[in-house]
């Protein structure tokens, strides 16, 4: 039985060549599907009123056409962050978060079922990689946002379960649907991809020249520290990092992201801070500190509401451009993958 064709993860120039080619139909028609798809958000190719009935007959029989079941969906009483689980076509289970602020509805979407880079602090990490997510199942995560808020989602953040640059090629494909003048049109400047530090392909993103936001998960100002937290750091070192961040600068022009996480006791001192101000100078980025989100297989705590500021003054005190992450969704347990994990966990003991 041949495989039916994933039509949501096709560029409008595949779907133009699919439609005459595979599906003998005039090339005009792809526009409309593709409209269908990203603009309209379809769930089924029935609601394709404008397309005849025999060719919606031909799509089901050719094509798959991606949509995530809504599971579970949890509303903050704090600040009315919204985080979603969704099943995917084989039943496996990922989780995406709507955020509110001033400045528009941001979406946080998961990029792979499970992660294997394994940093110690992150509750995706504990049940490995399970596999790789398609174009169109992280695009859904946003449209099936968009569709039950009923508000546009302006932003968003490759930063839920997975690591983006691990699923490389589908995320360059998932960033041009999303951007892209046909579809949902967000601009390139409203993405930001976060990514523990996977050197090579920090060069080969930089080498596509997006105007993306590169989110760098660095949390510690040394490699020995960064190896406890991060399994990463084993393969490529902080200087071998910076060196990728500051080629991703030199052809994108676009600050970069350090994110950092403290942890009680392990990287939140004051010498901390005064070493992490001297390791980014001459970089034009941006600090974000976060206040590590306790997971009960780890030991490690978050550092006190005193520390996190005393950290920022540090940081301030030395020039550096610093904020420190609102917690959003802390009563729903917004954080990367500890919702999933739960519902994991309870799923399996209920069918024990």
């Amino acid at each position: 039985m041949t495989e039916k064709a994933d039509i949501k993860s096709m560029t409008l120039s595949e779907l133009e060549q699919f439609t005459v080619d595979i599906l003998g139909e005039k090339k005009f028609r792809a526009k409309q599907i593709y409209e269908w798809l990203h603009v309209r958000l379809a769930d089924s190719f029935d609601e394709m009123t404008n397309l005849s009935k025999p060719l919606r007959e031909k799509l089901k029989k050719q094509c798959v056409l991606t949509r995530l079941e809504m599971v579970e969906k949890y509303v903050s009483s704090i600040d009315g962050t919204a985080k979603y689980l969704f099943r995917l076509s084989d039943d496996r289970i990922i989780e995406s978060v709507l955020m509110h602020y001033k400045h528009g509805n941001s979406v946080c979407i998961s990029s792979q079922v499970g992660c294997r880079m394994g940093c110690r602090f992150c509750a995706s990490t504990l049940g490995g990689l399970e596999r790789q997510m398609l174009p169109s199942e992280m695009l859904d995560e946003i449209y099936q946002i968009q569709k039950d808020s009923g508000e546009r989602v302006s932003n968003v953040v490759v930063m839920g379960t997975g690591e983006p640059l691990d699923n490389y090629d589908a995320l360059v494909r998932m960033i041009e649907l999303l951007t892209g003048e046909q579809g949902l049109n967000i601009s390139q400047r409203n993405v930001t991809v976060s990514t523990c530090g996977l050197v090579p392909k920090i060069y080969e993103l930089a080498d596509l020249k997006l105007q993306i936001t590169l989110a760098i998960s660095l949390h510690a100002v040394n490699d020995e520290k960064r190896r406890e937290l991060m399994p990463i750091a084993n393969t490529y070192s902080i200087a071998e990092l910076l060196n990728a961040c500051r080629y991703y600068y030199s052809q994108n022009n676009r600050r970069i992201t350090f994110e950092y996480s403290l942890v009680k006791g392990v990287n939140d001192s004051r010498e901390d801070a005064r070493a992490l101000a001297q390791l980014l100078s001459g970089l034009n980025c941006h600090i974000n500190l976060i206040p590590v989100n306790p997971i009960e297989e780890r030991d490690y705590r978050q550092s006190e509401a005193d520390a996190v500021l005393k950290f920022k003054n540090m940081l301030e005190k030395y020039g550096r451009n610093v904020t420190i992450r609102r917690e959003m969704g802390r009563d729903i347990q917004a954080a990367c993958g500890q919702l999933r994990k739960k519902y994991m966990e309870q799923s399996s003991d209920e069918e024990g």
